[in-house]
């Protein structure tokens, strides 16, 4: 049986919380640095077989352009998907839905801390691991059986200080 990956992806380094610029956070971007930071993290990541073939997102604009990234500098330059599901607050429950149905083995959700840190915790075990998500980090959940709740092993959690980003 082959395995089922599932990538959880916080976004890269945006604009300030709070900044006028912004006045609705969902329209808050990612600033040129931080956009060409994550695209090195991508990059080594890639070379080292990060390669999902669909990305889902949430809507907001700094994890759009995250998972843009992620899908211009991954080999299957794979489709990216928006879903409610990932905003701030995410519904675990409806992104296990949505990614049993796809036919994908190896799936990305691009989203928001502290939700990362809680989606990783919940496929990996009962939801109170604490597993930290820094701007830019990048984990891979290996499963063996159907997406679910404690179904998976952390395989590889990945931030851009460890690659030299």
């Amino acid at each position: 049986m082959s395995a089922t990956y599932v990538y959880i992806a916080r976004h890269g380094w945006a604009g300030n919380f709070g900044d006028p610029q912004w006045p609705c956070d969902s329209l808050r971007e990612l600033d040129p640095e931080g956009a060409d930071r994550y695209r090195q993290v991508v990059e080594r990541l890639a070379e080292r077989g990060f390669a999902p073939e669909i990305v889902a997102t949430s809507p907001y604009a700094r994890c759009r352009q995250t998972a843009e990234l992620i899908a211009r500098h991954t080999p299957a330059q794979p489709e990216v998907v928006e879903l409610g599901a990932l905003e701030p607050g995410s519904d675990i429950g409806a992104l296990i839905e949505w990614s049993r149905n796809t036919a994908c083995q190896q799936i990305c959700w691009v989203g928001h801390a502290p939700d990362v840190n809680t989606m990783a915790a919940v496929l990996v075990g009962d939801g109170q691991a604490n597993i930290r998500f820094a701007k830019g980090t990048v984990a891979a959940i290996r499963l063996f059986s159907d997406i679910g709740y404690g179904a998976g092993e952390l395989y590889w959690h990945a931030t851009a200080k460890l690659l030299g980003v």
